[in-house]
């Protein structure tokens, strides 16, 4: 018997972490479509990488969930999505504490509306949301999914507050959801204020990447498409309604990390950076216990430092042109 072809849809769609995700699913899934949504017009080829481009399967529209959310939820009733992975947030917690309101605005309430409109949906049979590590805080071990979350700023706090609201209306009302709470997640077209593509365009540029606080914070990383595959398994194979973390083993130091930049544009560390004073709300540890998401779908991360940094220098090499006329620095959008 023929297994009828899903179609996806991707908020969030316009981010990095979206686009690896529609690539993904486009390489592997044998999707009927792929439909992305972003809050932006297409962004310049060194961030879009051309994913999608040419393949009838995919589209990509943008609506902002905040301010669209009729235009959004008319969009998906043509389209009758089975599956919706949700990135759309408002992200960057280091920045969380000023406009703190925004963060509430897009990961608490848009969501909310959005996902009681889904409510009443029958095409839909799995929303993916993407949580995020931070919502444990700081940890001096591997947090597992039952850790009391301990959230430090006000994106963490926005976060997991709609994780809440989700466990609530699966548990309730069989809201048919799962939610995977990543590491930090980097790739190739990451946006620039981020630290391995800051690092890589430093090197390449000539320019100094401050190391906040000597880089000593550690955080978990995992390539975009290691994320990506963590999605696609758990619409596949995951029961409905659990949480899971997606991370490496072991937590890597910021440090490391530059050092691992220097490496592959194979320079000196001291000449790539320089130590500054820490950042306020700076988390010493992100860490994550992702036994769950191994035993139910066999997941685990499959892309060393070595590879990804290669392809993030390779991507820096090629767009170096058009990236080095480009902004570093986080600017808060509605």
């Amino acid at each position: 018997m023929k297994t009828m072809k899903k179609t996806y849809c991707v908020l969030g769609g316009g981010g990095s972490f979206g686009l690896h995700t529609s690539k993904y699913l486009l390489d592997h899934a044998d999707p009927a479509k792929v439909i992305a949504v972003g809050r932006n017009l297409p962004k310049y080829e060194c961030f879009t990488l051309g994913i999608g481009d040419g393949d009838p399967r995919y589209s990509y529209h943008a609506y902002h969930v905040n301010y669209e959310l009729d235009l959004l939820t008319e969009l998906l009733d043509r389209e009758k999505p089975q599956v919706i992975v949700n990135f759309a947030a408002q992200g960057e917690g280091a920045t969380s504490l000023k406009h703190s309101w925004r963060y509430f605005e897009t990961n608490c309430v848009a969501l909310a509306k959005l996902a009681e409109a889904l409510m009443a949906r029958d095409y839909l049979e799995r929303f993916i949301h993407i949580g995020t590590s931070e919502l444990y805080g700081s940890v001096e071990h591997a947090a597992t999914e039952e850790e009391p979350i301990k959230p430090t700023s006000p994106y963490a706090a926005s976060k997991a507050a709609f994780d809440m609201h989700l466990i609530s209306i699966n548990r309730f009302l069989k809201f048919p959801m799962n939610i995977i709470r990543p590491s930090n997640a980097y790739g190739p077209g990451q946006q620039l204020h981020r630290v391995v593509p800051k690092a890589v365009l430093c090197g390449l540029t000539g320019r100094k990447l401050p190391l906040h606080g000597g880089g000593r914070a550690e955080k978990s990383y995992i390539h975009n498409r290691d994320l990506g595959r963590a999605i696609y398994l758990v619409a596949e194979k995951a029961p409905l309604g659990t949480v899971y973390n997606a991370g490496p083993p072991l937590p890597t130091s910021i440090r490391r990390v530059v050092e691992l930049a220097a490496e592959a544009l194979d320079m000196p560390f001291e000449q790539l950076c320089e130590v500054t004073a820490d950042r306020q709300h700076q988390d010493s540890r992100y860490w994550l216990d992702s036994s769950a998401i191994k035993r139910d779908v066999g997941w685990e991360p499959q892309i060393g430092w070595q590879e990804g940094m290669r392809e993030m220098v390779a991507w820096g090499r090629k767009y170096l042109p058009q990236l080095k006329t480009l902004p570093t620095d986080f600017v808060m959008r509605g």
